[in-house]
């Protein structure tokens, strides 16, 4: 076992053996009923302040939202001012590790794990006071070191029930906490938390937790430890959970759900209300009848990014004895309704610098303006660029194997459609905000034939659209939901994807330097880390043999590539091999 996982499994045990945290709380009335608030919020994301890293500007959006914790920590203060601190408690239900430059720079740049300096998501939090969070998936992305770094850095507990050693099956991370809020004149109330966090990091995170951590289901873990936390005296159950209330999964049936959140409050007994996250909706107020109980769960999520805070108001009433809730309801803020608070604008303010002057650093000179706006239903030469460096850097590193002379072909989605590279300097956070998430890359070998399977399931993003009619780009794209960075566009071949035809019918022409490929050719394809271990759900490519996995971020080496050059010419990789047709005809 790693010493990382180690030291977690000690600091979990150690924490079990300390539950029950004294903090004030609230004032008993005559009646003896009890108010008592509890607030949340989730999927940060490395937000702190109200800003766009990649604008660099102040964050806007087409709903004016405002993001970050300096805005949560205005809002929080104000309701603690309102029902009083010693009423209150303020948890987080995960992803708070990964999502903006702030974050990178704090794990790859000059990473916490070497410099000794506090996390910027850490000094935030503590500074905000929260009482505990909870493990989302992109907690993983930087690897279990960093993990550990941050947990030592918080002051408050992480939690992460369902997350087990691989090798002893045994809690890796503290599975809940109970708060003692102390009632003046009265038995104290006691409020259990149970933290999970989802399962798909054993997919997505593969590499950084194979072997070391195993995630289990988020229902048959909650009827684990529910009962214990009842038993340890707790008056009111929360669970935060790092999983949306829809009960599906992006993923197949290997492994437990995906967004379990509604499914643990219909299935455990015992639990009053669902603080949820991952979904990056805004679910102010849901109620989920318990199956065994017959009683109302109250299930709320706080959108994302810091846009929004849960507020949940429980009344308790002493009956024989026993504090029980008797009401409870919650709602959602709007961050866009205050002011940031300077407490936290001030702390922030050191590490927004450096990473402000990290991303506007220049690495390259663009010959022309390069845009993404149509990359979801054109062939441009911003995402050839990226399907370029990973053709590169697949082909160097299979050189000499058994592989080097099969054709390398790449993948890439069009993550943003607001990506460009403008004619002239180039900087890091242009770079940055075309490729906007933290991938790896990978190469994998696959047949012709399960290349034409990859392509149709990929054009399902496009609705069916009938020879002669008008083609209308705001719906022509993201057919049944589908993202775009579901939408993965192949380099290295030529088809057309015929979009008069139903799914499954609209490759056509796939060819390999100007000759049909054949069903049985092998390629080595350039896949992301999320494609590959079965984000999407894209057929074949969980399966296929990985010949390249040297753990390269795709971003990381768009920058150092763009960097060596100095240059970015669209003649020397910009490549028009696929279009759109209906009937052979083409739609642009």
């Amino acid at each position: 076992m790693s010493s990382h996982v180690r030291r977690a499994l000690t600091v979990g045990a150690a924490a079990l053996a300390a539950l029950g945290l004294a903090t004030p709380a609230a004032l008993a009335t005559p009646d003896h009923t009890v108010k008592i608030t509890v607030m949340a919020s989730s999927d940060i994301h490395g937000n702190a302040l109200n800003w766009d890293y990649f604008k660099d500007a102040e964050y806007d959006d087409s709903a004016h939202n405002d993001i970050g914790l300096a805005k949560i920590s205005t809002l929080v203060k104000g309701i603690r001012a309102d029902r009083g601190a010693d009423h209150t408690l303020l948890f987080d239900s995960g992803d708070t590790l990964q999502g903006t430059p702030l974050d990178y720079y704090y794990a790859k740049v000059e990473p916490i794990t070497e410099s000794r300096e506090i996390h910027p998501m850490a000094k935030a939090m503590n500074a905000i006071g929260y009482d505990a969070v909870t493990l989302g998936n992109h907690e993983f992305n930087y690897g279990l070191p960093l993990l550990a770094t941050w947990i030592k850095q918080m002051k408050a507990p992480v939690l992460g029930a369902n997350a087990v050693s691989a090798t002893t099956g045994q809690p890796a991370y503290q599975p809940f906490i109970i708060k003692t809020m102390n009632v003046k004149g009265d038995k104290p109330i006691k409020v259990g938390v149970l933290g999970l966090t989802n399962p798909g990091v054993a997919i997505w995170d593969k590499a950084n937790v194979e072997g070391e951590l195993k995630f289990l289901d988020l229902v048959a873990t909650a009827k684990k430890w529910v009962p214990v936390i009842r038993d340890q005296g707790a008056d009111v159950v929360l669970v935060t959970a790092h999983a949306g209330d829809s009960g599906l999964s992006s993923y197949g049936s290997d492994l437990p759900v995906e967004n379990a959140a509604a499914l643990v409050a219909e299935e455990v007994p015992g639990i009053d209300a669902v603080l949820f996250g991952h979904a990056h909706n805004e679910v102010p107020q849901r109620f989920v009848v318990n199956k065994a109980t017959g009683k109302q769960v109250l299930l709320t999520e706080p959108s994302k990014w810091g846009q929004r805070l849960s507020v949940v108001d429980f009344t308790l009433t002493k009956q024989r004895g026993q504090w029980s809730v008797t009401t409870k309801s919650s709602t959602t803020l709007n961050a866009n309704t205050v002011a940031e608070d300077p407490t936290i604008v001030t702390l922030m303010k050191p590490q927004h610098d450096a990473t402000v002057g990290y991303v506007n650093q220049v690495i390259a000179q663009s010959k022309e303006e390069l845009s993404a706006a149509e990359s979801p239903y054109k062939d441009t030469a911003i995402l050839d660029y990226i399907q370029k460096v990973q053709t590169d850097l697949v082909s160097k590193a299979i050189a000499g194997t058994p592989e080097a002379s099969l054709p390398v072909l790449s993948i890439a989605a069009p993550f943003s459609r607001t990506a460009v590279f403008p004619a002239g300097p180039v900087s890091v956070r242009d770079m940055a905000g075309l490729y906007v998430y933290d991938n790896t890359l990978l190469g994998v070998t696959m047949t012709g034939a399960q290349i034409k399977d990859f392509l149709e399931y990929s054009a399902r993003y496009f609705a069916q659209v009938a020879p002669g009619a008008p083609v209308d780009v705001a719906t022509l794209t993201n057919a049944g939901g589908t993202p775009d960075y579901n939408y993965d566009q192949l380099s290295g071949v030529t088809y057309d994807i015929d979009i008069s035809k139903p799914v499954g019918q609209r490759i056509a022409g796939l060819s390999y330097q100007g000759q049909p490929v054949a069903a049985d050719q092998r390629f080595v394809v350039a896949i992301n880390n999320y494609r590959q271990s079965g984000g999407g759900g894209f057929p074949h490519v969980t399966t296929a043999p990985v010949v390249y996995n040297a753990q390269v971020e795709i971003r990381q080496a768009l920058i150092e590539y763009a960097t060596a050059s100095g240059t970015i010419d669209p003649a020397t990789f910009a490549e028009a091999n696929w279009k759109l047709v209906r009937e052979g005809v083409p739609v642009f």
